[in-house]
């Protein structure tokens, strides 16, 4: 019978927040799949866990390295998969290898624990309800543009993960979309320089090149205004329609983007698209 593939959360700084059943299947399992098995071997030594098989499966990682642990499940081990903090998967390697697994027939197993953005929304004091979850922005270009205007498109909260050397160009940006949307920067969650700043878009933005940032960083962003009306100019507007249209966007997907964000009508929208073509 195949085995199974065990989706193991990790402490995201603290060492402490790991759970007993992480424990308990790290120590019981076959072999452990690691992002980085240097930093796993170090979370392992300090649990006493000695002498475990440890195998590496990065974001690097291709259709051979996903075949080579899916082999070991279709020999019945059970098998861990870790990543460097937090939980697999949320914006971390293990997709393709969750996916492979599931085909073979193995059993997937989550042993739920910390995860980042979990805890920075628990210490938001800005989501009641949904929230949109979109990882790390693409770093520049057109992508970037899109994932941007997404988030401000979105009504409901937004969390977001970002490098120390880049939060302060995101926030910048994000300040440019939405300036008055309230957000809290938490830095270094669970760890000793923990740190939670809030704040508007804009006044974050200002003070963010101002300082020095270090360590792992999620965003959370409150909830959009979007009784405030507009916030694009007519010009900006066009822009944004002739960018769209040059990339391939297709007139309905760019006028419901453009409509969430501006608060124009649809209707209205679509058809300064069609306008444009």
């Amino acid at each position: 019978m195949a085995g199974v593939l065990f989706v193991v959360a990790t402490p995201i700084g603290n060492l402490g927040d790991i759970t007993l059943r992480a424990v308990e299947t790290l120590r019981t399992v076959d072999r452990v799949v690691a992002e980085d098995t240097r930093r796993t071997r170090g979370l392992l030594s300090h649990l006493g866990i000695a002498g475990k098989p440890l195998e590496r499966l990065d974001a690097h990682a291709g259709p051979p390295d996903v075949e080579r642990i899916v082999a070991h499940l279709r020999e019945g081990e059970r098998v861990a998969l870790v990543t460097d903090a937090g939980t697999p998967v949320v914006s971390d390697p293990g997709t393709a290898l969750v996916k492979a697994a599931i085909e073979a027939g193995a059993g997937v197993v989550a042993i739920p624990g910390a995860c980042a953005a979990v805890a920075a929304l628990s210490v938001s004091g800005l989501v009641t309800g949904g929230f949109r979850f979109v990882g790390f922005l693409p770093r520049s270009g057109p992508e970037r543009r899109d994932a941007l205007a997404l988030v401000a498109a979105t009504p409901e909260p937004v969390v977001l993960y970002e490098s120390a050397p880049r939060i302060a160009e995101t926030l910048a940006d994000l300040a440019g979309a939405m300036p008055a949307r309230a957000a809290v920067v938490a830095r270094e969650l669970t760890k000793l320089h923990e740190e939670l700043v809030r704040g508007a878009l804009a006044d974050l933005a200002a003070a963010a090149g101002e300082r020095e940032w270090l360590g792992e960083i999620t965003v959370v962003l409150g909830p959009a205004d979007l009784s405030a009306g507009p916030t694009l100019s007519d010009e900006e507007l066009e822009r944004r329609i002739d960018d769209g249209l040059q990339r391939g966007r297709r007139a309905k997907d760019l006028a419901e983007e453009l409509s969430l964000e501006t608060g124009l009508p649809r209707r209205e929208v679509y058809g300064r698209i069609v306008a444009r073509r």
